[in-house]
């Protein structure tokens, strides 16, 4: 399924339209018989990929119980534990990654928890930090010790690996002689 035209299809609908589109997700999602495909496909101790909505990020984790509409899982990098329904747990390893077509700048769904990105700061200096929390309109950014709100069409991807933890980078343009 590609998430990007269906994200293209939602956003020219109205609230209204994915408010009742989301109930009836929610629906067909409570019915046993997805939760019963998807526990007979887990065990206990098993290692699996799950989606994490706060982090905007696919998450490594290990199940560690079973219940009846939850799995309790450990993250394999932060070593918490969560409860998470089954239907977060991508069993296929389907690629879930939504590319928005954004004119300028990062869209929200483009930027995940712990990402380095940079922007350009109000003397126009090139910044770069880590994303630390993602809001409505803004991204929380820690750079250098601080925390910065960018709004996302300010945001870039960082090529430059050194370019991270609030660096002020010199940028200059190479001009070749006349």
């Amino acid at each position: 399924m590609n998430f990007s035209d269906v994200l293209k299809g939602l956003n020219q609908a109205s609230a209204f339209e994915l408010f009742r589109m989301r109930a009836a997700i929610n629906r067909v999602l409570d019915q046993p018989q997805w939760v019963d495909a998807i526990r007979a496909r887990l065990r206990v101790g098993q290692r699996v990929e799950y989606f994490d909505t706060q982090a905007n990020a696919a998450c490594q984790a290990q199940i560690l119980e079973m219940r009846r509409k939850l799995v309790l899982v450990q993250e394999l990098a932060t070593q918490k534990r969560w409860l998470i329904d089954y239907a977060a747990i991508n069993l296929d390893g389907a690629d879930v990654q939504i590319r928005e077509q954004v004119r300028r700048g990062l869209g929200r769904n483009e930027v995940a928890v712990g990402e380095v990105v940079g922007f350009l700061d109000r003397e126009q200096r090139e910044r770069s930090g880590e994303v630390i929390r993602l809001n409505d309109k803004t991204v929380t950014l820690l750079c250098g010790g601080l925390r910065w709100r960018v709004p996302y069409a300010f945001l870039h991807r960082i090529v430059d690996g050194r370019a991270i933890d609030g660096e002020v980078l010199e940028i200059g343009v190479q001009r070749s002689p006349p």
